[in-house]
């Protein structure tokens, strides 16, 4: 209400409340002076006097009675069982939104489910209301809540704590009755606990510190989608036809980023459409990796093989691509045809794509000389993740390939990845026999010679940081320190393992 307006209807109020209060005070006299003329001159008028001060005192108490009774009572239970509580709410629980679980004083917990649930609703005042009211009648706690405004309406974006018996097509219907439009409703888990901004600040800086970390950090931004890296030219040095505007381009189910390293990043959804704000958090994550430059971790890890010679193993980037292709000339044509299963004349063509960090990371392994060895690739191929293998002829049959996979595994569980696939000749057992001793479940399947071998990797990053912590104690050594126990390179040995 406006001041002026505000002030004017204080002072009409309290004119009235000054006329009731004179109304009342000459109704008191009057009654004061009824009640004394019949006590001095009426005959029963001392009888009346002590019937009214036992009536006044019989009223006083009761009233003192009543209103401690029902000051202390416990609100009464909601009859129609909505679960809607009053007060005031929490930052992060709007009012009318009861705590899931909360069955009462002494009751045990009841166990809960979290849920990620996006809504559309018309961008008019109540809507949200409406929404909160629903579910606050199936008893849903709302744990955060990010609003996505459109032109035709407004996109709500919810984390939900429910009870762990409610079907999500219960939860559906009542959102839908709500004013709710597009559902789309999945399964949370702890990780969605963390507030948007502090999720984006955490991506912002995995991907300021690793530029391959780009096409993940976009992943894990928008939920469940495809990433393509389109680059503006082939392998073989023609144009591709590729290209974005600098502000991107967005078109409901897909996005298209300008790529800094030339070409394209496309990113696909079809189950849900893109909002503007999720355009424009990806678009800022492209533009911070075009303004950091290439980058790539400088951290290694030396290790000793079982004859005492001692390795080095470290992230590779573009800056390895001349010592990569020196050690393509050092290898023989079978073992570059069992990396590139099949016949190829300049295997180093492909050396800029496989080394670039927007395609996904890559191992190098070289000697205590600083010659380059042995390369282990880790490609981000859409939904699918890919590993490659090369080591040079003299040191194979050393366990550097299946150190190096080993290794690649570990990357792609700490990605989220949900599985790896190698693609080889089926008469290569030797890879086989490497995938074989990650201890994993594999899937094969088998094309006109060309084997496929999938690796289904746990689902949490523990399992995988034991495993390579395990590998480590057995394998890695610091310079001028005593080697550690070999079992890790005393694995039967077997031809090309390592491609």
């Amino acid at each position: 209400m406006p001041e002026p307006t505000a002030r004017k209807s204080a002072r009409r109020h309290h004119w009235r409340r000054d006329l009731i209060e004179l109304a009342a005070l000459f109704t008191a006299v009057a009654v004061a002076d009824m009640v004394a003329n019949t006590v001095a001159h009426g005959p029963g008028g001392p009888f009346l006097l002590i019937v009214s001060a036992v009536a006044l005192v019989a009223t006083a108490a009761f009233h003192t009675w009543w209103a401690r009774r029902h000051s202390h009572a416990p609100p009464a239970p909601d009859p129609a069982g909505s679960g809607a509580v009053t007060g005031a709410a929490t930052a992060d629980e709007p009012a009318g939104t009861a705590p899931a679980g909360a069955a009462g004083p002494g009751a045990a917990p009841r166990e809960t489910a979290l849920w990620r649930m996006r809504t559309t609703v018309r961008d008019e005042p109540g809507s949200l209301a409406a929404l909160c009211t629903a579910l606050a009648h199936d008893r849903v706690d709302i744990l955060t809540l990010q609003t996505h405004p459109l032109a035709e309406g407004t996109v709500d974006e919810f984390l939900l704590r429910a009870p762990a018996e409610l079907p999500a097509a219960r939860l559906t219907r009542g959102i839908a009755a709500a004013g709710g439009g597009d559902t789309w409703l999945e399964r949370a888990d702890a990780h969605d606990l963390v507030d948007a901004p502090t999720r984006v600040l955490g991506l912002a800086t995995r991907t300021a510190l690793d530029a391959a970390e780009l096409p993940l950090a976009l992943r894990q931004l928008l939920g469940r989608c495809t990433i393509h890296s389109l680059p503006a030219v082939s392998v073989t040095g023609r144009p591709t036809g590729e290209s974005a505007p600098v502000e991107g381009v967005l078109e409901s189910t897909t996005m298209r980023l300008r790529d800094p390293h030339g070409g394209v990043i496309a990113v696909e959804r079809p189950y849900l459409p893109f909002t503007p704000t999720e355009f424009a958090r990806a678009r800022a994550l492209v533009e911070l990796d075009a303004r950091l430059g290439p980058r790539i971790p400088r951290s290694q890890d030396v290790l000793t093989l079982p004859e005492g010679n001692e390795i080095t193993v470290r992230r590779a980037g573009q800056d390895d691509v001349e010592a990569a292709k020196a050690m393509h000339d050092r290898c023989s044509d079978r073992t570059l045809s069992l990396r590139y299963h099949g016949p190829l004349g300049d295997a180093d063509r492909y050396l800029n794509h496989l080394l670039s960090p927007r395609f996904g990371r890559t191992l190098a392994v070289q000697t205590a000389s600083g010659r380059l060895v042995g390369l282990g690739h880790l490609l981000w191929d859409g939904d699918e993740t890919e590993v490659a293998l090369l080591v040079e002829d003299e040191w194979q049959r050393r366990g550097i390939g299946s150190e190096l996979l080993q290794r690649l595994v570990a990357l792609a569980v700490e990605a989220g990845c949900d599985s790896v696939y190698a693609v080889t000749q089926s008469s290569n057992t030797g890879m086989v026999a490497a995938m074989r001793g990650l201890g994993l479940p594999l899937d094969y399947q088998i094309e006109e010679g060309t084997l496929v071998v999938t690796a289904r990797l746990p689902k949490t990053r523990t399992a995988a940081r034991e495993r390579r912590s395990a590998a480590e104690r057995t394998t890695t050594s610091e310079p001028g320190a005593t080697p550690g126990p070999r079992p890790a390179f005393e694995r039967p040995s077997f031809e090309q393992a390592e491609h």
